[in-house]
């Protein structure tokens, strides 16, 4: 090899490096959360609460349905309750311990995760470190709350 084609090589070499250097097509791009196709995916299907007792009848009249995002600050407990209507709350971010308070039964429930709520049974949630943020979904009626406080 002359010593003119070895410069035109270094030349070409040191070309094609530098082209590849500034490709950025493998860095980091956004990329969206979908697929090219639709998916539906079931999160929650049942008979029965967290706790295994069964659903009774909905409430009698106009049916309403009532959507609550509901914040819990890290190391917090809710007070004792009980909800007279069917629900069941999705975990958007952190996770929750539901403690039932007639035997101190539990269940932590995380993120990503629905909880099939009891229905007239005291029951409290505790969160950890975390704290957590619910989506609880209600299936009611007019003029019936969606939760007592039970003492």
């Amino acid at each position: 090899m002359t010593q003119k084609n070895v410069f035109r090589t270094a030349i070409l070499l040191a070309l094609l490096s530098f082209s590849l250097s500034c490709d950025d097509s493998d860095d980091e791009q956004p990329k969206s959360e979908y697929s090219d196709k639709i998916e539906s995916v079931t999160l929650l299907k049942t008979t029965k609460s967290w706790d295994g007792t069964l659903y009774t009848n909905y409430p009698t009249g106009q049916p309403e349905i009532s959507i609550l995002k509901i914040s819990v600050p890290p190391n917090k407990a809710l007070d004792w309750h009980k909800h007279p209507v069917i629900n069941a709350a999705y975990v958007e971010k952190g996770e929750i311990q539901i403690e039932r308070k007639e035997d101190g039964k539990t269940q932590w429930v995380k993120k990503g995760q629905v909880l099939p709520e009891m229905v007239n049974i005291a029951h409290r949630g505790k969160t950890g470190d975390k704290g957590a943020t619910l989506i609880v979904f209600y299936s009611g009626a007019i003029d019936i709350p969606l939760s007592e406080p039970v003492h």
